[in-house]
C-alpha cells in the first residue's frame, strides 16, 4: 500500500482523499454484504428443518434446596 504524507496535501486533497475513501469503504462493503446474504441464502434450507423440529424448553424443576422448608413441629 503506498503511503501517503497526509501533512504535505493541502485541505482540498485531504478532503478528494476523505471522499474517495468513504466511496470505496461504501463499495466493499456493499459487496460483502452481497456475499454473506448469497452464503445465508445457500445455508438457509439447513435451517427451516431445525425451527420446524424445535420443541418448546421444558420447565425446569424446582431442586429440593430450592424448595421452602416447612419447619417440623415437636410433639408436646
Amino acid at each position: 500500500m503506498a503511503h501517503i504524507d497526509l501533512d504535505a496535501l493541502t485541505i482540498e486533497e485531504l478532503a478528494t482523499l476523505r471522499d474517495a475513501a468513504i466511496d470505496k469503504l461504501a463499495q466493499k462493503v456493499t459487496a460483502r454484504r452481497a456475499e454473506l446474504e448469497a452464503e445465508l441464502e445457500r445455508l438457509s434450507p439447513y435451517d427451516k428443518p431445525a425451527k420446524k423440529t424445535q420443541a418448546a424448553a421444558p420447565a425446569a424443576k424446582a431442586r429440593k434446596s430450592d424448595e421452602v422448608k416447612e419447619p417440623i413441629a415437636k410433639a408436646a
